[in-house]
């Protein structure tokens, strides 16, 4: 088996138990799958997906209340689309940059395993509450920047999991304030399931750091003053307070990035 076509067929599946399953096989077959590092591919293949949930702009989808049952199981539902669509952030950082060390395609396999367990997580939880992953609307604001940096492997790095993704380490402890506040069994499973979500997501975006430096490191560029510049020109969302700092230094942010970031 060749990791990087393997991890664009689960890219593709459209149905998102068979994308799961498909990537917790390569997960499990990982040892003794081949790589193929310059084998190279279509520009542009769409991620896999259902018909539903139905994506509007961010701005359109509706707002609703933790309190009730429906804005709980809403709430839920986005944080398990976002958890849907960083599988496909995962394996798209495998299929689509050759050349890297195997290393590089272990570390995104390792993501995209987890991000899956997270989707089935909060799918099964959106299920315990009466609806199911597709019943809400939402949005593809996180596709934007992943597709935005398709030719630059070390922008990728850089926004979709030093930024991206990050943003999830400082909105998880928030999130899960509001729901200790509601304070109904569903609530307390919720606060557990995103737990176990924050402390996998550390892990995440370190293995982003750790790509971003080493790259940096291979060109010669300094990664503090490169941030910015790639930030504003792919456009990538300003990261908003409050700012989780302990985990995000447990991710490899260290303290003149950490003031850079408190600085915007």
């Amino acid at each position: 088996m060749e990791l990087r076509h393997a991890a664009l067929a689960a890219f593709t599946a459209r149905s998102p138990l068979e994308k799961v399953q498909a990537v917790q096989a390569l997960w499990a077959q990982r040892q003794t799958c081949g790589l193929d590092p310059v084998v190279c591919f279509p520009d542009d293949p769409a991620p896999g997906r259902p018909d539903a949930p139905a994506l509007l702009e961010p701005q359109a989808v509706p707002k609703r209340s933790p309190f009730t049952a429906a804005g709980h199981a809403a709430l839920m539902h986005a944080i398990a689309h976002i958890e849907f669509n960083a599988i496909n952030l995962a394996l798209d950082a495998i299929w689509r940059f050759a050349g890297m060390p195997a290393d590089y395609y272990q570390d995104w396999l390792q993501v995209a395993c987890e991000e899956s367990q997270h989707f089935m997580l909060l799918d099964a939880h959106v299920r315990e509450n009466g609806y199911a992953y597709g019943d809400f609307a939402a949005h593809d604001g996180l596709w934007t920047v992943c597709h935005d940096t398709r030719h630059d492997i070390l922008a990728r790095m850089a926004l979709v999991p030093r930024t991206l993704e990050a943003r999830g380490l400082d909105a998880t402890p928030v999130i899960q304030a509001r729901l200790r506040r509601v304070g109904t069994p569903a609530a307390q499973a919720a606060v557990a399931i995103l737990d176990t979500i924050l402390r996998e997501e550390v892990g995440h975006v370190a293995i982003g750091n750790r790509w971003f430096h080493w790259l940096c490191a291979r060109n010669g560029q300094d990664p503090l003053a490169l941030y910015p510049v790639l930030a504003e020109r792919h456009r990538a969302p300003r990261p908003k307070p409050p700012f989780n700092l302990s985990a995000r230094r447990a991710a490899g942010f260290d303290e003149a990035e950490l003031a850079a970031l408190s600085a915007t």
